[in-house]
């Protein structure tokens, strides 16, 4: 991150550079396109007599600049021309945390003269932080139940090297999760984990099993570390008996869908992505065993690897490891204990967390943005759809999700050929849809929907949008476009039946999450056909 003060004309001004956008970034023509669009740079220039209300102005523009440089392919998508966010809680995030960094940069060194406005920055971004994520109503119950195991993992932790400003809580719907025992503000560390409790394969390589199977090309450094979990829970001298002991003995994620769960989803990817994944465990272990307790059998004994543990294994690294940067340099997926409790949200508290730290030989947790004693503290888990969630971790968010996309089966020649594409170039390489909620824009031209989709399907039926076709044509075109929509999504519709008559108060775990996910693909559809049928309604009107 390059910043820096400047004083000019007089030293009245100060000057604020956001770091470029890097050519290297793949999508850097169109976040320059839309910068220029919008005729923002990444430099401002700030009077010092500015006012509150003309320096909040000024940061708009930063806010909007900021955005743009960390969109991601997705918000990109659905991004329309003069959409400048907020595109999702972790682009939000991203923006207010760069500019707070800058923010405090530059008052370490700037004038006197230059603190004021520089202050009254660094201060609306606080307020503009603590806002995040204050329109979730869906904050998870606590739940009364007993923690002398959890609370024994956190004392086994601290003994460790554990740091940590959390404590263990279980909510309702949720099972476990941590809550913040103080107040923590932006950028305090909520949890530090010293690299000698991270799991990984530099523990890996001091075991015997490495050494029986470094020299068989078949199995991977990731395969390793699953097999050496397996082993590792059931050995009573383990130096993580505590981190084994306090795991659960079921993970419930989708891989662990029963009959009737799967019954329920036939027809959705959901199901597809489910027994794809099923089929390729069981591919794995059928791969390896009989054949390691054959080769190798003081080290894999036929009680320990059997088809459950070898499941709940890879249910335990699916939903509770993590990429890690370790001191070495090396990015390696990892178990942290204690961190793995932090639950996931849409609004997470803590963003960026891949790095040992050199100095202090430990991995730290802080917050981007700020959390209140006793209030949950979340960690995101990554940019992922309900029914990845689902598959490797066992929930759906209780938020809106702006992951959660319906993927289209379109001919993307088209847009090539045309090269009229007005939201994103080359970037993006496939055409998708979400819950028009979403969407800032119900009317045209999109009604809704995203703008490079609607571009397509013009360009497909050949109604484009121009200045030059008269309004009673543009009217005709949309209604094209809008029927066309209609009989894709229709169908989807009529697919997905009517909401299931289940007592889901009684029902199982598997088949309530598989309900929900049904109800979820339900509504974002029904909101596709909802507004497609409103423009319709808004051409005749």
């Amino acid at each position: 991150m390059a910043a820096e003060a400047e004083l000019a004309s007089g030293g009245d001004v100060v000057v604020v550079r956001l770091p470029s956008i890097s050519e290297e970034d793949p999508l850097h023509r169109d976040k320059k396109r839309i910068l220029e669009r919008a005729n923002l740079s990444c430099l401002f220039q700030v009077p010092i007599s500015s006012s509150t209300a003309d320096a909040c102005r000024l940061l708009d523009k930063m806010i909007h600049a900021a955005r743009v440089a960390h969109m991601d392919e997705l918000e990109l998508y659905f991004a329309g021309d003069d959409d400048y966010g907020p595109f999702s809680a972790r682009n939000e995030l991203e923006s207010l945390n760069l500019l707070l960094k800058i923010m405090n940069t530059l008052l370490v060194t700037a004038s006197d003269g230059a603190k004021g406005v520089l202050q009254v920055l660094e201060d609306e971004i606080v307020v503009r932080l603590r806002s995040v994520g204050l329109t979730d109503n869906n904050q998870m119950a606590v739940q009364e139940q007993n923690q002398d195991t959890e609370d024994s993992l956190l004392k086994w932790g601290e003994d460790q090297g554990v740091k940590s400003k959390l404590q263990i809580a279980f909510f309702q719907g949720a099972g476990r999760g941590m809550v913040a025992s103080e107040n923590i503000g932006v950028g305090h560390i909520a949890l530090e984990i010293p690299e000698s409790l991270i799991i990984s394969e530099e523990l890996l390589c001091q075991s015997d099993m490495f050494l029986a199977l470094k020299d068989l090309n078949s199995i991977t450094t990731e395969t390793m570390l699953l097999l050496w979990s397996m082993r590792e829970r059931h050995n009573p001298s383990s130096n993580f008996k505590m981190f084994f002991e306090t795991l659960p003995s079921n993970f419930n994620t989708g891989l662990n869908f029963g009959i009737g769960a799967l019954a329920a989803l036939e027809g959705t990817l959901l199901f597809d992505e489910l027994m794809q994944a099923r089929q390729h465990l069981h591919q794995q272990y059928d791969e390896l065993f009989p054949m390691l307790c054959t080769k190798f059998p003081e080290i894999f004994t036929q009680d320990i690897y059997t088809w459950d543990n070898f499941l709940w294994a890879c249910e335990l690294w699916y939903s509770n490891s993590m990429m890690v940067v370790l001191s070495s340099g090396k990015l390696t997926t990892c178990l942290i204990p204690v961190a793995g409790l932090l639950n996931h949200s849409v609004y997470p508290h803590i963003l960026n967390y891949g790095r040992v730290d050199q100095a202090t030989k430990s991995l730290k947790f802080p917050l981007s943005r700020p959390c209140k004693a006793g209030q949950q503290c979340f960690l995101s888990y990554g940019k992922h759809s309900g029914s990845h969630l689902i598959t490797f971790y066992g929930f759906l968010p209780r938020e809106d999700n702006p992951y959660d996309v319906v993927p289209l089966d379109l001919d993307m020649s088209v847009d090539e050929e045309d090269g009229t594409a007005q939201s994103v170039s080359s970037s993006v390489t496939a055409h998708m849809v979400r819950g028009t909620w979403l969407s800032r824009s119900g009317g045209p031209p999109t009604y809704g929907l995203p703008q490079r989709l609607m571009s397509h399907l013009r360009t497909v039926l050949n109604c484009g949008h121009n200045e030059s076709i008269p309004k009673a044509d543009i009217k005709e075109n949309d209604r094209m476009v809008l029927e066309t929509l209609i009989t894709i999504f229709s169908p989807m519709l009529e697919g997905l039946g009517e909401p299931d008559d289940y007592n889901r108060e009684s029902a199982s775990w598997d088949l309530k999450l598989a309900l929900a996910y049904k109800d979820l693909k339900r509504r974002i559809i029904s909101s596709i056909v909802t507004s497609c049928t409103s423009g319709l309604a808004l051409l005749d009107s």
